[in-house]
């Protein structure tokens, strides 16, 4: 392994994706794609946090104040662009615009739940062993109880949707005020090194009013599930970027040799496979394709996330040890990518993708 690392006085340039002073853009999307002025300006104000993904009141802040994209496409852009920035301002983006989308939807298809989409919002919609969240419905109120597992930044947000169970085998979507002094955010257990500010603890509820957005089942069936799916590997791919460049820089070394090129050639086909794979997505999701969206986002999920395991593996073959020891900007994004890259299925989502192929609904 050549484990070539730059000069060490000037690493802080490697974590960042730059064409000369300006960071690229676009960086996921076509130059000519028409709608991006909005990310632009999304980027330009993310730019100017101090401390972006660092300070949490800061990002959040910022994160409040965009304007939801028009189209997938401009929303992965906006969220691949972030996370090459900073891979947990992206971690916190992404949920936020998650729900916004979610909202929209729900009214799109006629529920228009009475939600102010104002402040700062998650989507906690994970189970665990051993803790269940239950809504029960009482002259035409919703209250839920009991424990939600996986709530990120909860003590933090000022809304949530969350899933809750309404029998033994249905669940519901619901927007729960997280400032409701009957909803209690734990600060753990949370012992991340990488999103170590994203906070990803459980919520207690006890009897806090909800407003029921969707009916029982519509979260996981509405054709925008599989769309914020591959949003989230849009950050991961996002978040690898920077790694290429940073093999990039390596393998331009006067003393690098053969195997620099071979492992950046390596993160250099994954990334651009993956870059393909969710331009392709996200045009087929914003023409209004309603065929096998849960396949087609589980396949972009596993492409971007083979790509971005691979991208990890490169740079930490061919930089070794020197920057994650002396370069906090790379040690960070590397330890955050390996936390958030967990969220895909892996063998979970290819045993689904093999189960619909093998019962024929696997049409390229």
């Amino acid at each position: 392994m050549s484990r070539i690392w730059p000069d060490p006085t000037t690493p802080q340039k490697l974590a960042r994706v730059t064409d000369g002073d300006h960071p690229r853009f676009p960086l996921l999307l076509p130059p000519d794609t028409p709608g991006l002025d909005d990310v632009r300006a999304a980027l330009t104000e993310a730019d100017a946090v101090g401390d972006l993904g660092t300070d949490l009141a800061a990002t959040l802040a910022w994160v409040t104040g965009i304007r939801q994209p028009s189209t997938r496409a401009a929303t992965w852009e906006l969220l691949a662009s972030v996370a090459a920035r900073d891979v947990a301002a992206a971690r916190m983006l992404e949920p936020h615009l998650d729900a916004l989308a979610i909202l929209d939807e729900a009214a799109a298809d006629g529920f228009d739940p009475d939600v102010d989409p104002g402040g700062s919002w998650g989507v906690f919609a994970a189970e665990g062993p051993g803790v269940r969240l239950t809504a029960t419905q009482d002259a035409g109120t919703w209250t839920l109880h009991g424990t939600k597992p996986w709530c990120s930044l909860a003590a933090d947000l000022d809304h949530a949707l969350v899933t809750a169970w309404v029998d033994d085998e249905r669940r519901q979507l619901f927007a729960l005020d997280l400032r409701d002094p009957a909803v209690t955010a734990r600060s753990g257990p949370w012992h991340a090194r990488g999103l170590d500010s994203v906070v990803s603890a459980p919520i207690d509820v006890d009897g806090a009013p909800a407003v029921p957005v969707g009916d029982a089942g519509w979260y996981l069936r509405r054709p925008g599930f599989a769309h914020g799916g591959v949003g989230v590997a849009a950050c991961w791919w996002g978040g690898a970027v920077p790694l290429r460049d940073a093999l990039a820089a390596a393998a331009a070394e006067e003393r690098a040799d053969q195997l620099a090129r071979v492992h950046l050639g390596r993160a250099d086909v994954a990334l651009w496979a993956a870059r393909a794979v969710l331009v392709e997505t996200a045009t087929v999701f914003d023409a209004g394709s309603s065929a096998s969206e849960g396949l087609r986002a589980n396949r972009a999920r596993s492409v971007v996330a083979d790509a971005v395991e691979t991208t990890l593996a490169e740079a930490a073959h061919a930089l070794g040890p020197g920057p994650l020891v002396a370069d906090a900007a790379h040690a960070r994004r590397v330890a955050d990518l390996q936390v958030y890259v967990r969220q895909h299925h892996a063998d979970r989502d290819l045993a689904r993708i093999g189960g619909d192929v093998a019962a024929g609904r696997g049409a390229w």
